[in-house]
């Protein structure tokens, strides 16, 4: 992280310094946020969740068939219908279910799977298939540059709660995107720090009429204020009286929810949780990372009902992709292709989207992807952030039905 002084020095801010008193004046006096807007947050399950544990196709003889040590009883899962029900650490979510509010898309994927971390997740992150295409702006990014004049200068688009740099989802070419650990430490947006050097590509395109320095710290100035603004939030913010678990995702969520009521100008939010890669010794592991997930996002819920703002914010969860059907030598699953997708949120369409896979007709050993990941966003963009999905995606893609009226 650049400190403060070698950004500036970097950016000849200084010797700019006429200019400063008129751009964080028009800044200072930007429009307040939307207090109806619709608010996404997004939760990245590091690492690729077996799918096949969490939405447990109990029904189908496959099941048994290729889980034996990884096999979980049937009688201990949260039914959702006579077919699949949730894992048994996942209480908090059936409760969520029962109430409307958590909506499970079965097998989704993307065409050609790649089984690479990095890869897999560049490709969720930007919805780009060819591998040229996913270098640049991420899917969120490209959105929020789209309503950009939603925002004024200063004001953050999307923030990152999380020690590590903001993910390539929230990347775009105009759109700010602030990071945040804790309730007292603000990051320099990504977007500043994509400016350095200054003879970059992005910046020299976004500046052929205009001196590129100056350019340079209109962009820094905005960037800079919008980590202000952020900080200025925290510090309005009210602490959360619903108690929520001891767990590092449900403190992420819990500044969401604050920098939420303190009335933040962001119209996405993004977090993650780590420890989906369970190659050996599954069982427990897993349980524990869904029970956490569950839980927060239940607190997360019921602390956004209590404070009146639940049909703002709708709540997404992937995976870079789902395991392997059948379970290794070790006790746990390797890298495979579709998986679910969650949604939750009182205006989520709620209930099972898409058919359960058929654990008897792979594909190379991996569940079959029957839902594109980019009908999915499609729907959210549209429906939830309403933004022309096609422009985004560069292509129509069509809807899933999640987001109630």
């Amino acid at each position: 992280m650049l400190s403060r002084r070698d950004f500036l020095h970097r950016t000849s801010l200084i010797s700019l310094a006429p200019l400063v008193p008129s751009l964080l004046g028009r800044i200072a006096n930007a429009a307040s946020p939307d207090a109806d807007a619709k608010v996404l947050v997004v939760v990245q399950l590091e690492g690729g969740n077996d799918g096949i544990n969490t939405v447990v196709p109990f029904a189908d003889d496959a099941y048994a068939r290729n889980r034996s040590a990884l096999r979980l009883d049937s009688e201990k899962l949260h039914r959702l219908n006579d077919q699949v029900g949730l894992h048994p650490q996942m209480k908090a979510a059936k409760e969520l279910f029962d109430d409307g509010r958590f909506t499970i898309v079965q097998g989704v994927g993307y065409p050609n799977p790649n089984r690479s971390h990095f890869e897999s997740m560049r490709i969720w992150q930007t919805a780009r298939l060819d591998a040229e295409d996913r270098g640049g702006y991420g899917w969120i990014g490209r959105a929020l540059d789209a309503d950009r004049a939603r925002l004024a200068p200063g004001q953050a688009g999307a923030i990152y709660v999380g020690s590590e740099q903001p993910p390539v989802a929230l990347w775009g070419r105009r759109s700010e995107a602030a990071a945040v650990s804790n309730i007292s430490d603000v990051s320099i947006p990504y977007s500043v720090q994509k400016l350095i050097p200054t003879s970059s590509p992005t910046v020299a395109s976004e500046a052929p009429a205009e001196n590129l320095q100056l350019f340079t710290t209109r962009q820094v100035l905005s960037a800079y204020a919008a980590a202000g603004q952020l900080q200025r939030d925290l510090r309005s913010s009210r602490a959360s009286t619903l108690k929520y678990p001891d767990t590092q995702l449900a403190e992420h969520l819990k500044i969401v929810s604050q920098l939420i009521q303190s009335g933040s100008s962001a119209r996405v939010f993004y977090t993650s949780q780590g420890g989906y890669d369970t190659h050996a010794a599954q069982l427990q592991t897993h349980g524990g990372l869904l029970r956490d997930f569950s839980e927060a996002v239940k607190s997360f819920l019921d602390d956004l009902k209590a404070n009146g703002l639940e049909d703002r914010v709708m709540l997404l969860a992937f995976s870079e992709f789902g395991r392997r059907v059948k379970e290794n030598d070790s006790q746990g699953t390797d890298h495979g292709a579709a998986g679910p997708v969650f949604l939750a949120g009182h205006k989520t369409a709620s209930g099972l989207v898409g058919s359960t896979p058929n654990l008897s007709d792979l594909e190379d050993g991996d569940i079959k992807m029957s839902i594109d990941l980019r009908r999915v966003y499609a729907a959210i963009l549209e429906d939830w952030l309403h933004v022309d999905s096609v422009s985004i995606l560069g292509d129509r893609f069509e809807k899933c039905s999640l987001v109630r009226a």
